[in-house]
C-alpha cells in the first residue's frame, strides 16, 4: 500500500559531516503526524536544558506532515523548529511554497540538523539521496542570487531551497528561513540557527510520485476544492486579494490594525495602503498544487527604490508591520521593504516592529541622528525604514542593536525604551490588536513561541451565532461553541473557545496543512485516512494538536519559564491615543484569571501552568514527565 509518508527521517551531523536515515515506525507518525510534535520530541529528548540556541548543542528540525506533498490545495507546508535564539523558548514556525513538497517527494519525512560546521555548507537532497556540499562561494549572497546560482550550478532549474540570506548568516535573532523568494518560516529566529550552524540551505528536487493510500479519494477532494475556489465558495477572500489586498480602513476603525507601534488609534493615511492589488499588483501566485493562489505580486518604483517582482508582494502582516506600525503609507516603499526583508531572510513582523520601536525611541529623544547613522527616524519616514532594514540584515550601527531582539535593544538604548518594546516572551506582537480581540490577548500571553496570530483565537468571529467572518478550520460551532461571546469577555467561555481554536490550528501545524483553503476537521479526517490508510477520527486529530501544545509547554517549563512570562506588554493594559480603543485597555487581573483558567482547562497545574503527569499520560506522551520541573 502506497502511503503519503516514507517512515524516513534524515539526521545530518554538521560537526562530523555524517548523514544517516532513521525509521521511527508507523506509531510514531500516527501519534505525532509531523510539525510541532516532531520538533518537541527532538528538543526535549536531545537538546540539553539551558543549551545556547546559537550553539552546536541546539538542533534544527524541518518537519513536514503526513499530507505534505500530496497534490491538493494546502498540502505543501512544513514546520521548522529549534530552541529559539529570540525567545529562549520552544521555537516553531511554518512555511509554504514549493520546497516542502520537493523534500517529501525526495523520499524523506523530516530532517534533523545537529552540530555545527566549521565552513559554510548546503545539503543537497534528491530522490532518496542526501549529500553535504561546500557553500563557501554562496556565503554572503542574498536569497535570489543564491537560488539562481545554485540552480545553474546543479543543472536543476526546478530545484527549490530552504535558505538564508545575510540576515541569517549574521545571526539576526529574528532571521527567518526562506522557501524560495516569497515564502518564509518567519517567526522565532530559525534563520539565525541555520546561520549559527553555517548551513546556507537545504536544496531539494523530488520526483517521487506521492498519491496516498487511496488516491481516488485524494484526487476527488483536490478537484472539489479547486472547483469550489473557482466558484467562490471556498477561500474566496484569499483567492481574490490574498491577505489585505483589499480594504484596510475597517481595521483602523475597529482598532485591530496597529498604528505607530501600537500607540495610536488614528491613521487616515491607511487609504494609501489599501487595494494594493488594484494599484501596483501585476498578478497572483500560489504554492505548489494549490488552487487558492493567495500570493500577490507587485511592481513599481519610487526614486532609487525599485520593486523586484520576483519577491512577490507584501501580505497583511507586512503591510501592518512595515506600514501602519511605522506610520508609513506608501505602497511602493512598504513593498520594497518586504523585498529587502526577503532578500536578507528577515521576519517582516519582527523587523517592522523593531523599526517601530526605534522610531518611538527616536521621537522620545532616546535615539539621536548620531545613533541612527544619520537617519531621520520619525514615524512615517518610509525611506529611513527601508535603509534600516539593510542595516539590520548586515548588523550595521543601530541595526546591530535591533538585531538582538527587543529586550536586549531596550537595555542597550536605556531609559524608558523598555516601554516601547511591544513583545511577549521577547517576540514582537503581530499585526492584530489584543485590546480589541480578548481571545487574542489570552493566546498571545500563553503562546509557547511568543506572540503569534496564527494559533491564537481571532474572536471577532464569535459575536454572531452563525460565526460570520474568518475562523480557522471552518469555525468552532462543530466543537460545541454555539452561542455568541462578547469581544470584551475574558471569562471561562472565552477561554474555552480560545483553547479549542488553538488546539485545532496547532493540529494543522502538525499535519502540516495550510488553513487558507478552509479545510475543516472532518475533511482533514477524510484526507488523512485516504493519505495514510489509518482509521483516524476527528477526536484523534484534535488530540494531535493538544499533544503538540502541551509538549511545547513542557519544554518551556524545563527551560525555566513561569506564569510570570505569560503576560502582555505594558502598553496593552492601557488605551490608545485616539481611535476605537481610546477608552481603556485590558484589565490586568481579569487576564491573569483567564490565564489560570486556561491552565486548568488544559490539564496543567492551575497555579504553576506545569502540565501534570496524568495529562501527559492521557495524551500518550508519558515519557515527557521526566522533563517536568520539580515543584
Amino acid at each position: 500500500m502506497t502511503r503519503s509518508f516514507h517512515n524516513k527521517i534524515l539526521r545530518v551531523n554538521l560537526t562530523d559531516g555524517t548523514i544517516k536515515v532513521e525509521e521511527p515506525g508507523e506509531v510514531y507518525f500516527r501519534r505525532y503526524m509531523g510539525g510541532w510534535n516532531i520538533i518537541a520530541d527532538v528538543l526535549l529528548k536531545e537538546v540539553p536544558k539551558g543549551a545556547d540556541p546559537l550553539g552546536p548543542e541546539n538542533k534544527l528540525v524541518f518537519a513536514p506532515g503526513v499530507v505534505t506533498g500530496l497534490a491538493i490545495s494546502g498540502a505543501t507546508r512544513s514546520a521548522v523548529g529549534a530552541k529559539s535564539p529570540l525567545t529562549g523558548a520552544f521555537g516553531a514556525t511554518e512555511m509554504g511554497g514549493f520546497w516542502c513538497a520537493d523534500l517529501k517527494r525526495s523520499g524523506f519525512d523530516a530532517i534533523i540538523v545537529e552540530g555545527a560546521s566549521e565552513k559554510p555548507v548546503y545539503l543537497w537532497v534528491s530522490d532518496g539521496k542526501a549529500e553535504l556540499r561546500d557553500a563557501s562561494k554562496y556565503w554572503g549572497m542574498e536569497v535570489k542570487q543564491f537560488l539562481n546560482t545554485i540552480r545553474e550550478d546543479l543543472g536543476e532549474p526546478r530545484a527549490n531551497a530552504a535558505m538564508i540570506g545575510p540576515g541569517g548568516e549574521n545571526m539576526v535573532r529574528f532571521a527567518c528561513v526562506m522557501d524560495g523568494l516569497k515564502d518564509a518560516a518567519g517567526r522565532t529566529g530559525m534563520g539565525a540557527v541555520m546561520g549559527s550552524k553555517k548551513l546556507k540551505a537545504i536544496v531539494a528536487r523530488g520526483t517521487m510520485n506521492l498519491e496516498g493510500a487511496n488516491p481516488d479519494v485524494v484526487r476527488a477532494m483536490a478537484r472539489r476544492a479547486a472547483q469550489e475556489v473557482n466558484e467562490g465558495t471556498r477561500a474566496a477572500w484569499a483567492h481574490k486579494w490574498g491577505t489585505a489586498g483589499g480594504p484596510l480602513e475597517d481595521g483602523i476603525l475597529s482598532g485591530n490594525m496597529p498604528i505607530r507601534n501600537f500607540r495610536d488609534g488614528e491613521f487616515p493615511e491607511i487609504k494609501e495602503l489599501e487595494y494594493i492589488c488594484d494599484r501596483i499588483g501585476i498578478g497572483m501566485e500560489g504554492c505548489w498544487a494549490c488552487a487558492v493562489r493567495c500570493k500577490k505580486v507587485v511592481a513599481g518604483e519610487r526614486g532609487e527604490f525599485k520593486i523586484d517582482s520576483d519577491y512577490g508582494g507584501p501580505e497583511y502582516e507586512t503591510l501592518g508591520s512595515l506600514g501602519s506600525a511605522c506610520g508609513v503609507s506608501n505602497q511602493i516603499l512598504v513593498s520594497y521593504g518586504n523585498q529587502r526583508c526577503n532578500a536578507h531572510s528577515l521576519d517582516t513582523i519582527n523587523t517592522g516592529m523593531a523599526i517601530a520601536f526605534a522610531m518611538e525611541c527616536y521621537e522620545n529623544g532616546l535615539l539621536t541622528k548620531e545613533d541612527t547613522g544619520g537617519l531621520d527616524l520619525r514615524f512615517g519616514n518610509g525611506e529611513a525604514m527601508c535603509r534600516l532594514i539593510d542595516m539590520i540584515g548586515r548588523r550595521e550601527g543601530l541595526g546591530d542593536i535591533l538585531a538582538e531582539g527587543p529586550e536586549a535593544a531596550a537595555k542597550k538604548i536605556g531609559g524608558d525604551a523598555w516601554r516601547y518594546a511591544i513583545a511577549v516572551k521577547n517576540q514582537y506582537l503581530p499585526m492584530h490588536e489584543p485590546r480589541l480581540k480578548r481571545g487574542l490577548a489570552i493566546g498571545y500571553a500563553v503562546s509557547p513561541t511568543g506572540a503569534d496570530h496564527v494559533h491564537a483565537l481571532h474572536d471577532t468571529g464569535l459575536q454572531t451565532p452563525n460565526e460570520q467572518g474568518f475562523q480557522p478550520n471552518g469555525g468552532l460551532r462543530r466543537m460545541g461553541v454555539l452561542e455568541p461571546i462578547p469581544l470584551e469577555s475574558l471569562g471561562p467561555e472565552k477561554v474555552r473557545a480560545t483553547i479549542y481554536s488553538t488546539i485545532s490550528t496547532v493540529a494543522f501545524n502538525c499535519f502540516a496543512m495550510c488553513i487558507f483553503p478552509g479545510w475543516n476537521i472532518e475533511e482533514m479526517t477524510e484526507l488523512i485516512a485516504a493519505a495514510t490508510g489509518w482509521d483516524v477520527s476527528d477526536y484523534e486529530l484534535l488530540k494531535v494538536g493538544e499533544r503538540a501544545l502541551t509538549l511545547a509547554r513542557v519544554f518551556n517549563m524545563r527551560e525555566g519559564f513561569t506564569p510570570d512570562d505569560d503576560r502582555l506588554p505594558e502598553r496593552s493594559y492601557g488605551p490608545t491615543r485616539g481611535g476605537a480603543l481610546s477608552d481603556g485597555g485590558i484589565d490586568r487581573e481579569e487576564l491573569r484569571e483567564a490565564i489560570h483558567t486556561y491552565y486548568g482547562m488544559m490539564g496543567w497545574d492551575r497555579e504553576t501552568g506545569i502540565p501534570t503527569p496524568e495529562k501527559l499520560h492521557e495524551l500518550g506522551v508519558g515519557w515527557a514527565a521526566e522533563y517536568l520541573p520539580k515543584k
